[in-house]
């Protein structure tokens, strides 16, 4: 893992609540000068003083709203003007809208949600990124999610971007393959933050606190892959067994689940009966899928061309298969640790 160095600046979107400001803590407390973005200048101020008081830290605020167009270019001119060499670049802000895309969603919210979640962010590691390859040095943080993996529904556009997220990050970090700058990406599930009520899903089922991740503890988990250069982190080993359903599990039996999650309390029966008759549907569908294999390869043998395309899916699906493996494991040591202290605990 990189050591910390208070000479080292970092610029957090989204600084002022949530992930974001527990992140700023954990630089803060390591010596990093801060760079710190956000649309809330009074969220901002304070959280500047608090990190002053406790860290002795200095902190540069820039106010702006990243749903403006304008603000990417406007920020890295503003920091490059006063001197600030960004070594590392924390991707954080975003927000969601809550609804059936079709009906209920307001598109202009919904334009806004990919502006800030996915051009934005795209347009500030365009400026930045290109002067850390110059330096061959920089880190960037990016926060995903686990619906990077899984469709969202009643959250379709808030999904779209964090799946964009993903795919972007691991393509950029291929490329960066013969330099020192390395790509991470967050990819938290529920967490205890603002983002429901702001995103006007307060009311689901996800949204309940006893159920929703500790916001510095996701932090926590970013952060150290972060100065490690891992190419991404699964925070939370409830979490980790979701993503590693949705590298295994066909998409519309994801979407079912997840939907059953964004519903309200008083819907959750109905939507429970839903999700298993999916289930029930998409093991039907495999086994007669594995039959109707099973009858044609007695019939057929394949071309070369079609034994390098079989076992190249099958490299693929294995690289796959090695992840969610790896994801159900941590889950598996997650639930053990769980259970083993509420025993503890109950004994005591």
């Amino acid at each position: 893992m990189e050591t910390q160095n208070n000479e080292k600046t970092v610029l957090i979107t989204g600084a002022s609540s949530g992930i974001g400001r527990e992140l700023t803590r954990l630089f803060a407390k390591d010596g990093y000068k801060l760079v710190l973005v956000g649309r809330d200048q009074d969220s901002l101020q304070q959280l500047a003083n608090n990190l002053y008081n406790q860290y002795g830290t200095n902190s540069t605020l820039l106010i702006k709203d990243l749903a403006n167009p304008k603000a990417p270019e406007e920020i890295y001119k503003e920091t490059t003007k006063k001197g600030q060499q960004i070594d590392i670049l924390v991707n954080d802000a975003g927000f969601g809208e809550y609804g059936k895309f079709a009906t209920e969603t307001d598109l202009q919210k919904e334009l806004s949600v990919v502006q800030v979640n996915a051009v934005a962010l795209m347009h500030l590691t365009k400026l930045y990124l290109k002067d850390m390859v110059a330096r061959n040095n920089g880190k960037i943080l990016m926060l995903g999610s686990e619906v990077s993996v899984i469709p969202n529904p009643m959250m379709a556009v808030y999904g779209a971007t964090k799946a964009f997220i993903k795919s972007f990050a691991e393509a950029i970090r291929n490329e960066l393959e013969d330099t020192e700058v390395t790509i991470t990406v967050l990819m938290p599930g529920a967490t205890n933050t603002n983002f429901f009520k702001t995103a006007g899903a307060d009311h689901t089922k996800g949204a309940d606190p006893q159920k929703t991740a500790n916001p510095a503890e996701v932090a926590k988990a970013g952060y150290e892959a972060l100065l490690r250069g891992d190419d991404h982190v699964v925070a939370g080993w409830v979490n980790k067994a979701r993503v590693a359903a949705g590298h295994v599990l066909p998409d519309p039996f994801l979407a079912a689940q997840t939907r059953k999650d964004m519903m309200p309390k008083d819907e959750d029966e109905q939507q429970q009966k839903q999700s298993t008759a999916i289930a029930i549907a998409v093991g039907l569908a495999v086994v007669s899928g594995l039959w109707l294999l099973s009858r044609k390869q007695q019939a057929y043998l394949p071309s070369a061309y079609d034994k390098m395309k079989y076992r190249y899916k099958a490299d693929k699906a294995a690289r796959s298969a090695k992840e969610a493996l790896d994801n159900v494991a941590d889950s598996v040591k997650g639930s053990y640790k769980w259970a083993k202290a509420n025993l503890e605990e109950t004994i005591a």
